[in-house]
């Protein structure tokens, strides 16, 4: 088997993936749950960082950019230049 992670030893590597194939379905399902909160959080503090005066709205109309890509994102929620003329 070859390593998935370089920082992982491979007998370490053997039990994680020993306990993902245990877990019950719900287990995993809340693990994606995480780790998708986890991006977008993530996300969220780049755009922060990148538009400190934005507003609440306009940041998720900026991950809406990200999460959806910025085609989608302008037919589900309108343009961004829209949002920003409001704030």
């Amino acid at each position: 088997m070859t390593s998935l992670s370089r920082d992982t030893s491979p007998k370490a590597q053997r039990v994680q993936i020993e306990l993902l194939r245990q877990a019950p379905p719900w287990r995993k399902l809340h693990m994606v749950a995480q780790m998708n909160q986890t991006l977008r959080d993530l996300a969220l503090s780049g755009l922060r960082q990148r538009h400190p005066h934005a507003s609440a709205e306009e940041l998720r109309r900026r991950l809406a950019d990200l999460l959806l890509g910025p085609e989608l994102a302008m037919k589900v929620y309108g343009s961004l230049d829209e949002k920003e003329t409001r704030v």
